[in-house]
């Protein structure tokens, strides 16, 4: 299967990575990278092909994958479509719907939309794909299989449940940071050095993410566990409680997935 990634950025990087980590050959890969910075750092870690710009030799590839910015995408479309033919084109550009695309593209409709999120970058994402009526089974298993290289895959079956995953999973990771900033900060204010706070506050977000995933139990149930009657635990958590911090984390996840709606409106106007 021979991939073509138009936009060489970190998240191209990170499949082309884990592309590579599971026997795909980097002959078989090619890029479209505008900045020859960026161009000459794919050649010399991954050894694959690159080009500054788009052209016929895109044609023969099976699966492109769309992995520029947002604001890029129709004049990227532009460049494509009179190159399209059967190949499945694959987008990560956050808020692009399918119908934009598709419009972009001249009536191009074997497409996949995918939200992956940063965690990407160390092989450890997840990932959520929302699949064209004319995609295949075939196709999604290819979709899956790429996106699967850097981390967890899901399908969602309407797109618009594509702009949840984008406040729960796409942002989400700056959330779980804020948390840590925070966590951080309370344990310097505590008299714990920097490295400490940083090493306890990382660790126990790390093992505590680890049980929920592994125990398969509802963290409501883990949280209770850990909650002794008249505990340490159980003060702070009647403190989080008195401040809203659970309502005011799903308000924002709220006001997240509005903003990815807006923006879904916004960029398909262009």
């Amino acid at each position: 299967m021979k991939i073509a990634f138009v936009g060489g950025g970190n998240m191209a990087g990170a499949l082309i990575g884990g592309l590579l980590q599971k026997g795909y050959a980097a002959a078989d890969i090619n890029v479209v990278e505008v900045e020859p910075v960026a161009r000459a750092r794919l050649v010399s870690r991954f050894g694959v092909l690159c080009s500054a710009a788009i052209d016929g030799e895109i044609a023969g590839r099976d699966v492109i994958v769309l992995a520029v910015k947002p604001q890029q995408l129709r004049a990227v479309a532009g460049a494509l479509r009179s190159l399209l033919a059967s190949q499945l084109v694959i987008s990560i550009a956050a808020g692009i719907r399918s119908a934009d695309l598709t419009r972009w593209l001249g009536g191009y409709v074997r497409l996949v939309r995918v939200m992956p999120n940063t965690p990407a970058l160390v092989l450890a994402g997840v990932s959520a794909l929302y699949a064209a009526t004319a995609v295949s089974d075939a196709e999604r298993r290819i979709a899956e299989q790429i996106l699967g290289t850097v981390g967890a895959t899901l399908w969602v079956e309407r797109e618009e449940l594509m702009d949840a995953v984008t406040a729960v999973s796409g942002s989400g990771p700056a959330y779980v940071f804020y948390f840590l900033e925070a966590l951080e900060q309370a344990g310097r204010d505590l008299g714990l050095s920097a490295a400490q706070a940083r090493l306890l506050s990382l660790e126990t977000f790390h093992g505590a993410t680890r049980l929920a995933r592994d125990s398969g139990e509802e963290p409501a149930l883990l949280r209770a566990r850990v909650t002794s009657k008249g505990g340490t635990t159980e003060r702070a958590l009647e403190s989080m409680e008195r401040g809203r911090v659970k309502a005011l984390v799903v308000e924002a996840v709220r006001e997240a997935a509005q903003r990815s709606r807006e923006l879904g409106d916004e960029l398909g106007q262009v």
